[in-house]
């Protein structure tokens, strides 16, 4: 059991100093996550690490909620960042921005590579499709892609071998080539 599955069960039972504990360890681990993942925008972005980093943590600190362990703690992070990224990337790209999606190649993306505002909003909304039919898929397209896990990272995270979460990056990526030809058509 990690540190922090050992901090959080200590924090849901109660535990004051356990709340106080947890902030350095997991502060570190989601800035670093944000740094490679922002190290990799496109130049100009105005959404800085610290920023995401910080958003994020008030938005998982903000509800009472629980975690489940490392791993659940850690896909909350993620979906926060996701979240936090394309409400970015939707405030720059409203029509008086002069906001528009153009074509989007799945097969040009590689794990979180320099996505423009209009790619990410283009898989956030395939990936609120892809979530529908295969959750497992679309949990392993945000660690991979948002938050830039690698293959082993995000199969560890959700409990996958990394066999399985292979197969299941296979399918999920084929699959969003395919949304995303199809809405951009």
């Amino acid at each position: 059991m990690s540190d922090v599955t050992v901090i959080l069960d200590r924090a849901q039972s109660g535990d004051p100093k356990a709340a106080a504990e947890l902030l350095p360890i997991v502060y570190a681990e989601l800035r670093a996550l944000a740094t490679a993942k922002m190290a990799r925008e496109v130049p100009g972005h105005t959404l800085q690490p610290t920023a995401l980093v910080h958003e994020a943590w008030l938005r998982l600190t903000g509800t009472a909620q629980s975690w489940n362990g490392r791993s659940h703690f850690f896909a909350a992070a993620a979906e926060a960042m996701r979240r936090i990224l394309v409400e970015n990337a939707r405030r720059k790209a409203r029509i008086r921005h002069g906001g528009r999606q153009p074509h989007i190649d799945i097969e040009t993306i590689d794990v979180a590579d320099n996505s423009g505002d209009e790619q990410i909003l283009a898989m956030n909304d395939a990936l609120e499709k892809l979530a529908l039919r295969d959750p497992t898929g679309a949990e392993l397209i945000k660690l991979r892609f948002f938050v830039g896990l690698s293959q082993g990272e995000a199969a560890e995270l959700l409990g996958l071998h990394e066999r399985t979460a292979t197969r299941v990056w296979s399918f999920a990526r084929a699959w969003l080539h395919e949304e995303l030809k199809r809405t951009n058509s």
